[in-house]
């Protein structure tokens, strides 16, 4: 995987006091859960093969909270929602925002944490970031999220290129083949702007959290019939928020509590 974490050099701190809380009993309920692995420092793919990130060792806390054996399905985005209408998972933690569109098709939990979106483009990057400053630029962003819609919304005068995940994005921006790229704040300076890979980059214009793009926060997602297991994960996320749980996961990756943003 490319633009992999510094931060992830801690994560076994708080992953290894989840670990026995994992391994639960075989009568316990089993829940697959959809998440991406391809969206640092969220979700991706260790050297070794393994799943690990924020998203990740949450899940791994919720599921421990509430008694449950989980199984983690890894998803391409584009297909994360099908998945779970298709009866294929059971619920999705992919850092997927909240959003009124989203909410016709499937069912949220409460948030488990929240960023604004910026974009990112190479030192000295003078275009003023206006649908005309950005006429004829290249804009990259993952198919399917929320900033898709944001760019042909807002910027639809930008040349948009659409790419199956976040890292295909960075290698594409770091080529020289996208002019700017947009995504999550918090996973482009942690997962890109603070590795080498990001080495020349950095944000340009201002941090956006348009509610009617960027929705209500980050949730989890389950189908529309499933309203206990949705208020149970709602229950449980403020169970680890209380306990102190989420802080320990919180802090060996940033330092500062995403809850809030």
């Amino acid at each position: 995987m490319t633009g992999v974490s510094t931060a992830m050099a801690r994560t076994p701190i708080a992953a290894a006091a989840l670990v026995a809380a994992f391994a639960l009993p075989a009568a316990a309920q089993d829940l697959r859960i959809c998440v991406e692995g391809a969206y640092p420092p969220f979700s991706q793919v260790s050297d070794a093969g393994e799943l690990e990130g924020f998203d990740i060792d949450i899940a791994k806390a919720l599921c421990a909270e509430m008694g449950a054996s989980c199984e983690m399905v890894q998803t391409e985005w584009d297909a994360i929602i099908p998945t779970l209408e298709e009866g294929k998972c059971d619920a999705i933690l992919a850092s997927m925002s909240i959003t009124e569109e989203r909410k016709q098709r499937i069912d949220f939990t409460g948030k488990y944490y929240q960023t604004a979106a910026s974009f990112v483009a190479p030192e000295g990057f003078d275009a003023e970031i206006t649908d005309a400053g950005l006429a004829g630029k290249t804009v990259c962003v993952q198919r399917g999220s929320i900033h898709q819609a944001f760019i042909e919304g807002e910027f639809p005068s930008a040349s948009l290129v659409l790419y199956p995940t976040q890292d295909e994005v960075y290698l594409d921006l770091t080529s020289g083949r996208c002019d700017a790229a947009m995504q999550d704040s918090i996973a482009a300076q942690d997962g890109f702007l603070n590795t080498p890979a990001g080495e020349g980059f950095a944000f340009v214009g201002p941090a956006y959290s348009v509610p009617r793009y960027h929705g209500e926060g980050a949730g989890i997602g389950v189908r529309k019939s499933d309203t206990e297991l949705r208020d149970r994960l709602s229950a449980a996320i403020l169970a680890i928020r209380e306990s102190g749980v989420y802080k320990e996961i919180n802090d060996a990756y940033f330092p500062f509590d995403v809850y809030d943003g």
